[in-house]
């Protein structure tokens, strides 16, 4: 395995330091959590190994999300990073073939990358509302196609699939005998209708979720793989234990208390990230300069600067960061052109939201 630093890593705004900047809108998830602000406190825990699948209790919370998923369908691994390279590792060989929906998050490129698979990428159109194009992904399938990658709520864009699309995916994957992934780590965040599971609907698909972006508690690492095919579900199995045999007891206990509070923790958050969706709408709305496909789930947008072939874009994000303190994605962390960027909208505390928005209209006009 030949590793590569991933980009968006190396510029993450802990690598560049927090102090160092005011207007933090770079990131892809809600408000960090303390314990405190959820309720939670620690049970005195005897340190043991865990069970390898994961605790069957946080399991069987997960598995009841959906009809048709026991806790036998459920891996926990350590945040679904953990669970992508798991089945990236698990699935592919330098002999197979992948087709991902570009852009993406990082790790569902760069993993394939290092295992040397052949990769077909479908990239997605700000001018057809970044809108999933289930033909071009069928067209891009080969023989050895062993998986299709997509993302639902999607990352960074914050679009979301329609059911029937979701349905003709698994059609093509149970038709081609590969494999559906579907990164669904935004799935509780929502702004309409919540697509069911892929997983809970063929044994074809598997999907992937944690408690990092919409719970706000990345610290724990908890994340998972679910799957209805038992023969799959092992190999996955034997690859956790052999990367790290088990999760941490801690990190487990506490998520099953946060899922346990999950309807009422989402209940108020989703009305205050709606909310906040509609504060970046209206600086859209004011600043001619930049445009954006409203998100339709998760707690980040990708908009478009509508800037002439003649501005200097990396004098800019420059300007935007050591003149104004405001950190975004630019679009090169998900080999886009730089004209776009992701901002997040669920991190920030709502004056720092509106402080970063007004940068980046500030360093537009420097």
């Amino acid at each position: 395995m030949n590793y590569a630093r991933m980009v968006i890593e190396k510029e993450a705004p802990e690598e560049y330091g927090y102090d160092r900047i005011r207007y933090n809108l770079s990131e892809s998830s809600i408000a960090d959590q303390k314990l405190s602000d959820i309720g939670l406190t620690l049970p005195d825990l005897t340190l043991f190994y865990g069970e390898h699948r994961g605790e069957k209790e946080l399991r069987a919370l997960i598995a009841a999300q959906d009809e048709g998923l026991s806790p036998d369908d459920v891996l926990v691994t350590a945040g679904a990073a953990g669970a992508l390279f798991i089945i990236a590792t698990s699935l592919l060989s330098a002999n197979d073939h992948l087709v991902v929906v570009r852009p993406n998050y990082a790790t569902n490129i760069e993993t394939p990358r290092t295992i040397g698979c052949a990769i077909s990428y479908v990239d997605l159109d700000f001018d057809e509302s970044f809108a999933v194009d289930v033909e071009r992904i069928a067209a891009a399938a080969r023989p050895n196609t062993r998986l299709i990658s997509v993302t639902c709520p999607h990352n960074p864009t914050g679009m979301m699939m329609t059911r029937s699309d979701l349905d003709a995916l698994i059609a093509l994957a149970e038709r081609r005998r590969c494999r559906l992934l579907v990164d669904e780590t935004y799935r509780d965040l929502s702004y309409g209708e919540r697509l069911p599971s892929a997983a809970s609907l063929s044994p074809a698909a598997i999907s992937v979720s944690s408690l990092s972006k919409a719970f706000g508690i990345p610290g724990i690492r908890i994340g998972w793989l679910v799957t209805r095919d038992r023969e799959l579900q092992e190999t996955f199995l034997a690859a956790k234990e052999q990367i790290g045999i088990c999760g941490s007891v801690i990190d487990e206990a506490i998520a099953r208390a946060m899922l346990e509070r999950r309807d009422a923790f989402l209940k108020s958050l989703l009305p205050d990230m709606a909310r906040r969706r509609d504060i970046v709408q209206a600086w859209i709305d004011g600043e001619p300069l930049v445009d954006w496909v409203r998100p339709q789930g998760g707690v980040v947008g990708f908009p478009r600067l509508n800037v002439d072939a003649g501005f200097d874009l990396d004098r800019f994000y420059t300007r935007l960061l050591e003149e104004h303190g405001t950190y975004v994605g630019p679009g090169h962390w998900f080999e886009m052109p730089k004209r776009f960027f992701r901002v997040g909208f669920g991190w920030p505390k709502e004056a720092e939201l509106r402080g970063g928005l007004e940068a980046i209209s500030a360093a537009l006009r420097g």
